[in-house]
């Protein structure tokens, strides 16, 4: 290619490039308007933006961050709408509120619209006139009122937390009258009872009752060895929960064992108990039959070493039953 038109192509490029910006900016309008070129100083008023631009085009709106001019403040957005005009038109629509408290005339920044490529297009610069407040009506100063007391009522005298749930405190106290109310009327027909609480049982008495309920069954003679020894062991761990707070229940045989021996007061019968508790292991878990002298041998045991761990009686009764019997006097049987 001759250099002449080398050249000419090059130029011609670049002044595409130059105008392609300037093309872009004509199809894009920014306008911003005052509500009222005036304003009373410490009032607000609106800035309308209005951005007229192609839909597909993504650029941005820049307002300033703070401030219009030196003393109009920005206090706000109130609305932004976005409307679509037809034939790939859109309308941008921004309210900025301003405000000033000093008096003057100022002239506002431009809005400024970004283009996608970096173009700049930049609105009117409205001018906004601030007026003085009016401040002759304060040049008399008044003193200020006496305090004054106003009409009492009497529940200004009631605390806080009645004030405030005064109905739930109604409710309360009339739900309480009327089963104070409901309690005598029915109490004095004899229709409500008080019952006390029974005392617990002592666990050697509870251990001996069931004991004594268990022989009577005769379990072992209707062929019944396997629940006879469960429920033969599991009397016997009731009664060392109660008896010594041992928790024979979560326990094994070993466990059991061992806590036995370390308690003093277990540590000599423990033999009955390892008897027992041996048989029951091949009874309900080896389902072996074992022999009726075993079953009879077995229960004794359990007797035994509940009889073995009996509380002991205090010590001053005892005595004072001793001196009781001494001192009663003795008679004679008339009939000698």
């Amino acid at each position: 290619m001759p250099p002449c038109r080398r050249l000419l192509s090059a130029i011609s490029l670049a002044l595409l490039f130059i105008a392609a910006p300037c093309m872009r900016g004509q199809s894009v309008r920014i306008e911003s308007k005052l509500d009222s070129a005036t304003l009373m100083m410490g009032r607000v008023t609106s800035l309308n933006v209005i951005v007229v631009k192609p839909t597909a085009e993504r650029g941005r709106i820049v307002i300033p961050a703070d401030s219009m001019a030196v003393n109009v403040e920005i206090v706000g957005e109130a609305s932004s709408d976005t409307s679509n005009l037809g034939n790939g038109i859109e309308e941008i629509k921004r309210r900025i509120i301003l405000q000033s408290f000093d008096s003057g005339v100022y002239t506002l920044k431009p809005i400024l619209y970004v283009g996608p490529l970096g173009d700049t297009i930049a609105s009117d610069r409205p001018v906004l006139k601030v007026i003085p407040a009016n401040v002759d009506s304060l040049t008399t100063i008044h003193d200020y009122a006496d305090a004054q007391d106003g009409e009492r009522h009497f529940f200004d005298f009631l605390p806080d937390f009645m004030s405030t749930w005064w109905f739930w405190l109604i409710v309360a106290v009339v739900l309480i009258a009327a089963g104070i109310i409901l309690y005598f009327h029915y109490a004095k027909k004899g229709k409500i009872s008080i019952k006390l609480r029974k005392p617990e049982e002592p666990p050697y008495d509870r251990a001996v009752r069931a004991l004594n309920t268990l022989r009577a069954q005769h379990l072992c003679e209707q062929g019944r060895e396997k629940e006879f020894y469960t429920r033969l062991t599991d009397i016997l761990r009731v009664y060392l929960d109660k008896r010594f707070g041992i928790n024979a229940m979560e326990m094994t045989t070993t466990q059991i064992l061992h806590a036995l021996e370390r308690n003093e007061a277990t540590r000599m019968p423990r033999r009955h108990m390892s008897q027992i508790l041996e048989i029951a292991d091949f009874v309900k878990f080896a389902a072996q039959r074992p022999l009726p002298d075993d079953n009879v041998q077995a229960f004794n045991n359990a007797m035994q070493f509940v009889e073995d761990t009996k509380p002991v009686e205090p010590a001053d009764d005892a005595s004072g039953d001793s001196d009781s019997q001494a001192a009663a006097p003795q008679t004679t049987n008339p009939k000698n």
